[in-house]
C-alpha cells in the first residue's frame, strides 16, 4: 500500500514520518520538494502529485499555521488552507483514496466553558480559523473518504514550542505574566502521529467511520496553568529556574495584544473519537510531561 505525506517537517508530519510506516510504503514530501510538489500555494502542482503516485492513503500535515501573519495575507492563508487541501481531496476522490486532514479549535468562536462537539456551530473569529473552516469544506464536498481531526495547541519536542519558551523564560527572568482567560488542552504530535494510523487502519475496514473528530488529551488548563506545569516539572528535574512559582502572574488575553483573535475557549469534546476507534486519550501533563523529559535529556 502507498502512503503519500503533505508537510512531512512540520510538527505533525515529523512525527507522521514515524508512525506511518507501519501503513506501507511511504512518500513524504514538503513545500519545498522538487521531484514531486508539495507546495501549498500552487494547488494544481500537489494535485499532479496526487495523480501520479495514486496512493491508498494520503495524509495532509501541511498548513497555513502562523496565525497572526494569516491576518496580512489572506489570500495566502486561502491557498495554503482551503484550495490546496480541496484540489487534494478532489484527486483522493477519483482514484479511491483516503485521505487524513488536520483542522483546528479555531473554527469555533471560543465562546461560553463546554467542550465544542464535531456538530457544535462554527464562527471563526480570524483567517486561520476562517481558511481552516473552508478547507473541511471542501474536503466534505468532494465525496472523498475522508477523515479530520480537529485539534489544539499542538506541540513536539522537535522545534520551537510553548513549553520551551516558558522554560527558557524562567531560566532568565524573575518573573512572567501568562495569559489565564483561554482554556485548551495542550496536544502532543506524537499523539495525533498514532491516533492517525490507528484510526486509518480501523477506516479502511468500516468506511462508515469516515468524517470529522475531536482529537486532543483529557483535561484542560489555561497558559499561565501549562506553563506553571512546565516550570514545576523542570524544577523537580534539577533545572536551574529564577522565577519563583508565585511570580509567574496570571493576565488576561488583553494584556497581550495580537493581529488575531484567539478563542477562549478551546476544549473540544473527544467522546465520538473515543466510542468510534475504541482509545482513552491521556491526560495533557502525561505528554507535556515526557516530551519535557526528551527535551531536556532526563
Amino acid at each position: 500500500m502507498k502512503v503519500l505525506l503533505f508537510g512531512k517537517t512540520g510538527q505533525v508530519g515529523w512525527e507522521l514520518q514515524r508512525s506511518l510506516q507501519t501503513l506501507g510504503e511511504l512518500v513524504a514530501v514538503n513545500h519545498d520538494s522538487t521531484e514531486l510538489a508539495g507546495d501549498f500555494s500552487r494547488p494544481e502542482a500537489v494535485a499532479e502529485t496526487v495523480r501520479r503516485l495514486r496512493p491508498e492513503i494520503i495524509v495532509n500535515a501541511a498548513a497555513h499555521t502562523a496565525v497572526d501573519k494569516a491576518e496580512s495575507e489572506p489570500e495566502l492563508a486561502r491557498l495554503l488552507n482551503a484550495e490546496a487541501p480541496g484540489a487534494i481531496a478532489r484527486e483522493a476522490a477519483a482514484c479511491g483514496a483516503w485521505l487524513m486532514h488536520y483542522s483546528t479549535d479555531y473554527v469555533f468562536d471560543g465562546s461560553g466553558t463546554t467542550p465544542w462537539t464535531e456538530d457544535s456551530p462554527t464562527g471563526p473569529l480570524s483567517v486561520y480559523g476562517r481558511t481552516k473552516l473552508e478547507g473541511e469544506e471542501a474536503i466534505r464536498a468532494s465525496g472523498c473518504k475522508h477523515l479530520i481531526f480537529r485539534t489544539s495547541w499542538v506541540y513536539a519536542a522537535r522545534g520551537g514550542n510553548f513549553a520551551k519558551t516558558m522554560l527558557r523564560l524562567a531560566q532568565e527572568r524573575e518573573r512572567l505574566t501568562v495569559i489565564d482567560d483561554q482554556v485548551g488542552a495542550p496536544t502532543g504530535a506524537d499523539l495525533l502521529a498514532d491516533l492517525t494510523v490507528h484510526a486509518l487502519r480501523m477506516a479502511q475496514r468500516d468506511p462508515g467511520l469516515a468524517g470529522t473528530y475531536h482529537a486532543a488529551p483529557a483535561g484542560a488548563t489555561t497558559w499561565h496553568g501549562y506553563a506553571s506545569f512546565v516550570i514545576r516539572l523542570a524544577r523537580e528535574m534539577g533545572v536551574s529556574i529564577k522565577v519563583e512559582p508565585a511570580s509567574i502572574a496570571p493576565v488576561p488575553t488583553s494584556a497581550f495584544p495580537t493581529p488575531a483573535h484567539r478563542p477562549s475557549n478551546s476544549r473540544l469534546d473527544t467522546t465520538r473519537l473515543r466510542r468510534a476507534f475504541g482509545v482513552e486519550m491521556p491526560q495533557w501533563q502525561t505528554g507535556v510531561s515526557r516530551m519535557l523529559a526528551e527535551v531536556l535529556g532526563r
